[in-house]
């Protein structure tokens, strides 16, 4: 990036203190502080599962930003948006919340170890939400750095849906792979529902199984730049990327690494 400050969106599923500490919430914590700090401008928007504490992490709801609703398969899904502060940060996170997707005791299986019917449509809802969230903020990204396979329908919509928005005309899309303990099966009708009755088929075909390494793929191959946040990158994801800037979340001085290669990544061919 070059001295002026830039804005730079992260979109995590996961995010410490509000969840236990993984690779992706340790990740989603403390690289949004260190980019701020580099004087910077940012944006943090995670899912607001029920497992969060609203009263403990002091959650209030942006009643400007009601109002939202997610259609998926001709049901209309209303978004709430609520925000919370980490004070030793200085920086507020969004919440993105729907009663019916999120209050559970759990966040992707019951107690039992099964995984949620609705999965697909609660991926679907949050990608969705967020740009919808960014739209009505009206604050334009330069960077738009999603973390994780739950945000990885965010890069395609942004090449179809959105690709005429003026608010995302100038953003870079970043996309962050992890080793994923979960291992999503959202169903061979993921693609069809994350169409949302608008996108064309071929744009969907890399989700079409509806699995982790999809989504992963999906990801990859519709962003600008891939972070390698894996012990080992997938060879499959690797070939994807190859062709991509790309870096390895490894080492010290991160949020000076992360600066250097959000350049990187404004300054190539789109």
């Amino acid at each position: 990036m070059n001295n002026q400050k830039k804005r730079v969106l992260f979109v995590s599923s996961e995010m410490t203190p509000f969840l236990n500490e993984s690779p992706v919430s340790a990740i989603a914590r403390f690289l949004p502080q260190a980019i701020q700090e580099k004087d910077h401008e940012v944006r943090v928007l995670v899912p607001r599962f029920g497992v969060i504490n609203e009263r403990r992490n002091k959650l209030h709801e942006v009643v400007r930003l009601s109002g939202i609703n997610i259609s998926i398969d001709d049901k209309d899904n209303p978004l709430t948006i609520k925000v919370a502060s980490i004070q030793e940060a200085r920086m507020q996170v969004y919440f993105l919340d729907n009663e019916d997707y999120y209050h559970r005791k759990f966040l992707f299986t019951d107690d039992k170890d099964r995984s949620f019917d609705d999965n697909d449509e609660r991926v679907i809802f949050f990608c969705k939400g967020v740009l919808e969230t960014v739209k009505k903020l009206g604050w334009a990204p330069d960077i738009i750095h999603c973390q994780g396979w739950m945000t990885s329908l965010i890069p395609v919509y942004l090449r179809t849906l959105y690709k005429d928005e003026p608010v995302f005309k100038n953003a870079k899309i970043v996309y962050s792979v992890f080793d994923n303990e979960f291992k999503a099966d959202l169903g061979k009708d993921f693609a069809r529902k994350a169409s949302l009755n608008e996108i064309e088929e071929k744009h969907l075909a890399t989700f079409a199984k509806g699995d982790t390494h999809s989504m992963q793929m999906g990801g990859i191959q519709n962003s600008d730049a891939v972070v390698d946040c894996t012990s080992s990158l997938d060879p499959e994801c690797a070939k994807l990327a190859k062709d991509k800037p790309h870096m390895v979340h490894i080492g010290d001085n991160l949020g000076e690494k992360y600066v250097a290669f959000y350049k990187e990544v404004m300054t190539s061919a789109k």
